[in-house]
């Protein structure tokens, strides 16, 4: 089955002819092709009914690139536009791509009320903990002491953790992956387009040129398996390259435990559970990310189902036009409080 009735559809029916225009090793290049190869594999969702809606940035030319419909909109108001066409359009399919300058600068209200709101809006943050585009400035998520060209002794700012944000401005969906992680990659994404709700996915991405080896301890295959934790619903929090080591709730903290001296075992570590109501657990784990000698967080931190704000808005004009039928603009232009001035 595919995404367009008894058509097989390809990684290739979703690239434009547009010349992708990033550098040479850019992060974006593999999230582009995991998005482009997971598309053919979400069921239900018709091809002509996705649109992809981007802000100002090295992401933001996204759309160019996917042979779907898009919007390149204007620097932090991609959220604000995709819930006009969500609202609008109830029936599309609606994704963000956008990155930490754009989103969680002038971009941060639109992005807390939109998950508030429960948009159902899929949105794609491409995290490189800087500003690529503009050519290396810090952004919210560059962490503290970041040299570069608007902080050359150093940045004293506190960066935004944005699964933390987003699991506090109650997204139904929170996740993380990362650009050197493709299959991971492409699970996230099916299970963010099978979501009803705004689904947010952190995606650490490297920026070659301005901020190369951000994640280097998280990505390299030397280190990685000691330094990231995979999230399974219902697994043990186990990592380490021999599986060896796990998190264990001591108190209200967590802490690192090893599990191959016998001392401790698998029964003895916390399972994760993204489903939990209260979003506790999922927003200690967002913020092991920052947390020295914790590994870092990888898959669905938490997902939850509650009404939509484009269903309750659909509803309510169904509900309306049922009373008191069509409405009529020339009436709501002309009609009601208005004055002639002399």
């Amino acid at each position: 089955m595919s995404n367009n009735g008894d058509v097989k559809l390809t990684a290739k029916d979703f690239s434009s002819d547009q010349d992708v225009r990033w550098c040479p090793g850019c992060g974006d290049y593999s999230i582009l092709a995991q998005v482009q190869r997971s598309f053919p594999d979400m069921v239900g969702i018709k091809k002509e009914n996705i649109v992809w809606i981007s802000g100002i940035g090295c992401s933001s030319r996204f759309p160019y690139y996917m042979n779907t419909y898009g919007f390149h909109g204007i620097h932090g108001r991609a959220p604000a536009i995709a819930t006009g066409v969500k609202v609008a359009r109830p029936e599309l399919s609606v994704w963000v791509a956008t990155g930490d300058g754009d989103l969680l600068s002038i971009g941060g209200n639109h992005f807390i009320h939109a998950c508030r709101k429960n948009v159902d809006l899929k949105v794609l943050l491409f995290n490189n903990k800087i500003y690529g585009l503009t050519k290396g400035q810090y952004s919210p998520t560059s962490e503290q002491g970041k040299v570069t060209k608007t902080t050359p002794f150093g940045s004293v700012d506190y960066p935004f953790n944005p699964v933390s944000l987003a699991l506090g401005s109650e997204s139904t969906f929170v996740a993380r992956t990362i650009d050197s992680n493709p299959k991971h990659m492409q699970v996230v994404l099916k299970r963010a387009a099978e979501h009803k709700g705004l689904a947010f996915i952190e995606i650490f991405q490297n920026c070659v040129i301005y901020n190369d080896g951000a994640f280097d301890a998280i990505s390299d295959k030397a280190t990685r398996d000691d330094n990231v934790l995979i999230l399974e619903h219902g697994q043990p929090m186990i990592f380490g390259k021999n599986h060896d080591k796990g998190i264990r709730l001591e108190g209200y903290s967590p802490v690192v435990v090893d599990i191959s001296n016998g001392k401790y075992s698998a029964n003895d570590l916390l399972v994760h559970n993204e489903f939990e109501t209260s979003p506790v657990l999922s927003m200690m784990l967002a913020h092991m990310t920052d947390s020295p000698g914790f590994p870092t967080p990888m898959g669905v931190f938490r997902q939850i189902l509650k009404p939509t704000y484009d269903e309750g808005i659909e509803v309510q004009i169904n509900n309306v036009k049922a009373k008191k039928g069509e409405g009529n603009l020339e009436k709501v232009l002309f009609g009601g409080n208005t004055w002639e001035v002399q």
